[in-house]
C-alpha cells in the first residue's frame, strides 16, 4: 500500500507526508495530538479537529504500512482557571466562590461529576466514544500533579529568559509589565495567580512571587504547584509528550508561531500541522459559541448521517466554509457518490476518495438507490409524514428494496422527515402558473397519461419535449415546475421524481396546482 499511498494527492496524504519526514526513517511511536478547553461542552469545531487529525494520522498509517505505532492524544486544559460561569449553567451561585481556581477544583453544576471540568471531560469522551474515535484521553491536571511535564517545565524555568524575550514582544505595555510564563497555584487559596516572578531558581525548581496582598511565596514549578501560561504551555505540552503533529484554527496562527519558538528555546521539537480555516454561519459571521450561531454536532446529527459530517470536515479544509442548515442535504448526496464509486475503484483512486479517509479503508461501500434531495421532493409532493407511506413509493420505485435490505437509505428516510418539517415546509411557497406554463403542464399531463411504470429516462424526454415546445429557455420551464407544483426555486430531476412519486400521483398534483390557481 505505501507505495501507491505516496502518490496519494488527498490532502490528508500531503500532511503525513510531514510527519514521515520529520520521523526520518525512526520506527518509535508517532505522536497526534488536539487539544481541548473543557470550559464549554465539546462542540463542532471539536469534532472537526479530531475528525481531520484522524484522516491523517490514517494516512500516515498508510504510508508506512502500519510499521510505524501511532497515538492520538485528545488533550484537556482542564486545570486552567475558571474566568467566567457560563450563563447557561444551572447552579451558578456554587461556581461563585471558585472563581479563579483550577476547572478541576470547580463544583460541578449539574451534580453528577467530581468537578466541573470532570463532567465536561466526560462529556468530551463520551463524544468521541460515540463517532468511534481511537484516542487517549490527558487531563492537564493529572499530567501537571503526575510528574509527567516536569522535565519540561524545569527546562522551560531554565530558559525563563529565552522564553520571556519571545513572548514579551507580543504583549502590550500593560501586560508586559506583570507578565510571567508560570503561573503558581496560590496554596491559601487556590487561585491561579496571574503575577509577575520576582524570582527564579532554576537549581531548586521553583520561581519566588507575591500576592495582592503582599505575602512572598516561593513555588515549586513541578507536581501541579504552578502551570503555564497559554502559549508556553503548549509549548511545553509538544516537548514533554513528544508530540509530532498538531493542527489549528486559523485564528491561532500567532499562538502557533510563538508556541513552536519556546517549544525550540527550551529544547523541543514542534510538531509539524496546518492552520485550517474558521466555519461561517449563513451569513458569512465567524461561529462563535457565545453567539451560538452556526449548527452543533446535534442539530447536523438531527437530520443526517456522521459521515456526511465527516465529508464536510474532510472538503477543503483551508477555505472557509458556511455551516448552516442548508448545506445538509448536499453533504449527504455527495458522501453517498463517493461510496457508489468506491466499490468499482481501484486502489490509488479509493485512496483520493474521501470515503477512505471517513470510514477507515473500508473493503466496499455503497451509495443509495434514491437520493436524498429526492427524498425531499418525495415527502413535499407526498406530504408524508411517516416511513411506511414513503416506503411505499419507493418499494414501487425500486422493487425489492425494504428497510431491513436497505439500511441506509432507511435512515435517509427518517432524517428527510425531519428536515422536510423543520426547514422546507415553512419555507414552501406556491405561486400561480403564468398562462404559458399553464398550457404547458396541461400538455405534460397528457404526455403522462398512459406512462405509468415507464422508466425515468423515458419521463425526461417527454419533460424536455414540453419544455422545447412552450418554452425558449429550458430553465424558465424547469423553474415553473418547481416552483408552481413544488412550492420551492429547486427541484429534482423531474423524470426521475415522475418515476418515484408515480405517473397518477404527478397528475393529480399538477390538476390540484391548476385548480388551485384558478381558484
Amino acid at each position: 500500500m505505501s507505495a501507491i499511498a505516496q502518490n496519494a494527492k488527498a490532502w490528508p496524504f500531503e500532511e503525513a507526508k510531514k510527519v514521515v519526514d520529520r520521523l526520518k526513517g525512526e520506527t518509535r511511536t508517532a505522536i497526534f495530538e488536539t487539544g481541548y478547553g473543557p470550559s464549554g461542552l465539546p462542540h463542532i469545531g471539536t469534532f472537526g479537529e479530531v475528525a481531520r487529525t484522524t484522516m491523517v494520522r490514517r494516512a500516515f498509517e498508510a504510508l508506512t504500512d502500519g510499521a510505524v505505532p501511532t497515538r492520538l492524544i485528545a488533550f484537556s486544559d482542564d486545570m486552567d482557571g475558571m474566568r467566567k460561569i457560563p450563563p447557561t449553567l444551572p447552579n451558578q451561585d456554587k461556581m461563585a466562590p471558585f472563581m479563579g481556581r483550577p476547572l478541576t477544583e470547580v463544583p460541578d453544576p449539574f451534580g453528577t461529576h467530581e468537578s466541573f471540568a470532570h463532567h465536561n471531560n466526560a462529556r468530551l469522551r463520551a463524544f468521541l466514544d460515540d463517532f468511534g474515535f481511537d484516542y487517549e484521553f490527558k487531563s492537564a491536571t493529572e499530567t501537571y500533579r503526575s510528574g509527567e511535564f516536569d522535565d519540561a517545565l524545569l527546562a522551560t524555568l531554565r530558559n525563563y529568559d529565552a522564553v520571556m524575550k519571545i513572548m514579551l514582544p507580543t504583549l502590550g505595555p500593560e501586560r508586559r509589565a506583570t507578565y510571567s510564563p508560570f503561573l503558581p497555584i496560590h496554596p491559601e487559596t487556590r487561585v491561579v495567580e496571574q503575577v509577575p516572578v520576582l524570582e527564579t531558581n532554576p537549581d531548586a525548581g521553583t520561581i519566588v512571587w507575591q500576592d495582592a496582598a503582599g505575602k512572598r511565596f516561593e513555588t515549586p514549578v513541578t507536581g501541579g504547584h504552578a502551570k503555564l501560561q497559554w502559549k508556553p504551555d503548549w509549548a511545553m505540552r509538544w516537548a514533554a509528550l513528544g508530540v509530532d503533529y498538531e493542527m489549528a484554527g486559523k485564528d491561532l496562527i500567532d499562538s502557533v508561531q510563538q508556541s513552536s519558538k519556546i517549544c525550540r528555546a527550551i529544547g523541543g521539537t514542534p510538531p509539524a500541522g496546518f492552520n485550517y480555516e474558521l466555519f461561517l454561519d449563513e451569513n458569512g459571521e465567524k461561529i462563535s459559541k457565545t453567539k451560538g450561531n452556526g449548527l452543533s454536532v446535534e442539530e447536523w446529527l438531527t437530520y443526517a448521517s456522521p459521515e456526511s459530517l465527516s465529508l464536510f470536515m474532510f472538503q477543503k479544509p483551508k477555505t472557509a466554509k458556511r455551516l448552516y442548515f442548508d448545506v445538509i442535504p448536499k453533504a449527504v448526496d455527495e458522501y453517498f457518490t463517493f461510496a457508489d464509486k468506491y466499490a468499482g475503484e481501484d486502489e490509488a483512486k479509493r485512496l483520493e476518495n474521501p470515503v477512505w479517509h471517513i470510514k477507515g479503508a473500508p473493503e466496499t461501500a455503497s451509495g443509495t438507490p434514491i437520493s436524498f434531495a429526492m427524498l425531499l421532493n418525495l415527502v413535499s409532493a407526498s406530504n408524508a409524514q411517516s416511513r411506511e407511506v414513503l416506503w411505499g413509493f419507493i418499494s414501487r420505485y425500486a422493487p425489492g428494496a425494504t428497510p431491513e435490505s436497505e439500511p441506509e437509505l432507511d435512515k435517509l428516510v427518517g432524517y428527510a422527515i425531519r428536515y422536510f418539517a423543520d426547514f422546507v415546509a415553512p419555507t414552501k411557497t406556491f405561486r400561480p402558473a403564468t398562462e404559458i406554463e399553464r398550457k404547458a403542464l396541461e400538455d405534460l399531463s397528457a404526455r403522462l397519461d398512459g406512462m405509468d411504470g415507464a422508466a425515468a429516462e423515458d419521463i425526461q424526454n417527454e419533460v424536455y419535449a414540453v419544455g422545447k415546445e412552450h418554452f425558449e429557455q429550458l430553465r424558465d420551464w424547469f423553474g415553473a415546475l418547481y416552483q408552481v407544483l413544488l412550492g420551492q426555486p429547486q427541484g429534482p430531476r423531474f423524470g426521475s421524481f415522475v418515476a418515484l412519486y408515480g405517473v397518477p400521483e404527478t397528475r393529480a398534483m399538477i390538476a390540484e396546482a391548476l385548480e388551485r390557481d384558478a381558484a
